[in-house]
């Protein structure tokens, strides 16, 4: 797929010719378009050795980017929720289906991955979207109470009760899954264990954050209980699991890895095209 990707956009960079009598203004938008293009073409590329993470590795990466770079935790999930909500847009652009405001509902679990759920619905509800967010195991530390009293203040929905999953297919447009993520092990239990399998019967995109919420964070869905979004957006690096994603979309987020964590965890990431927050890697 990645040799065919790489040889038709090299065609469309041949082919992209002026028309005879275009003005100086045209020119310059297609030699910008022709420049983006092959940057998008350079990062696609580097891509295909994007190094992946497995679960120590990646817990250890964190541990560094707060202790060793000082990073706090509202800091990494407001740039990762963002990423989301980036990637969310790129992918499924508000208003794409000419039915009003694209609607999303984004489930959040207890931990990060929901953290970064409720970041992604504030900058959603900016990019244009009606949002929706079931949060069913709410924490009681400050920082998840601000994010919360953020969305409501903004007149985003908190739904007391999960949808069933033909009603989530018929009344939203696009489903975020920020579930579980990668420090997660165990058996997933109530409520999420019914959040999960109503969110795999769904027939809209599905985009999951960082892993899918119940795959084994190395080796992917070894019970097949596990959610197949549309869309993975991974954070920092993509983790083992990441391997087995069969979906249309995946883009890495959290441009931020300094330069000697890359190479003290022996990490090969994209290039990310322009000023963007999010690449897509596949």
């Amino acid at each position: 797929m990645w040799a065919r990707t790489v040889l038709l956009t090299r065609l469309l960079l041949q082919r992209t010719l002026l028309p005879t009598g275009c003005s100086l203004a045209q020119s310059a938008r297609v030699g910008r378009y022709r420049g983006k293009t092959a940057v998008r073409l350079a990062s696609f590329s580097k891509a295909m050795a994007t190094s992946y993470l497995d679960q120590e590795s990646a817990l250890k990466l964190d541990v560094a980017l707060f202790n060793d770079y000082m990073f706090s935790i509202d800091q990494l999930m407001e740039i990762a929720g963002l990423c989301v909500a980036q990637a969310v847009a790129r992918c499924y652009p508000p208003n794409a289906y000419g039915m009003g405001k694209s609607r999303v509902l984004i489930c959040c679990g207890p931990g990060n991955n929901g953290g970064d759920g409720l970041v992604a619905a504030r900058h959603l509800f900016f990019l244009g979207y009606d949002v929706s967010i079931f949060y069913p195991k709410r924490t009681s530390q400050r920082i998840y109470e601000i994010l919360v009293a953020q969305c409501a203040k903004l007149g985003i929905r908190f739904l007391d009760d999960l949808p069933s999953a033909s009603h989530i297919s018929t009344h939203y447009s696009v489903a975020v899954d920020a579930v579980f993520g990668f420090s997660f092990q165990g058996e997933v239990r109530p409520p999420f264990d019914t959040l999960i399998s109503t969110l795999m019967a769904i027939t809209i995109p599905l985009c999951s954050v960082d892993i899918p919420s119940g795959w084994d964070v190395e080796k992917g869905d070894t019970t097949g209980n596990g959610l197949r979004p549309d869309l993975l957006v991974s954070l920092t690096a993509p983790k083992e699991c990441a391997r087995h994603f069969t979906g249309r979309y995946h883009y890495l987020g959290l441009r931020m890895v300094p330069p000697d964590l890359a190479a003290t965890f022996n990490l090969e990431l994209p290039s990310y095209p322009d000023a963007d927050l999010i690449v897509q890697i596949n």
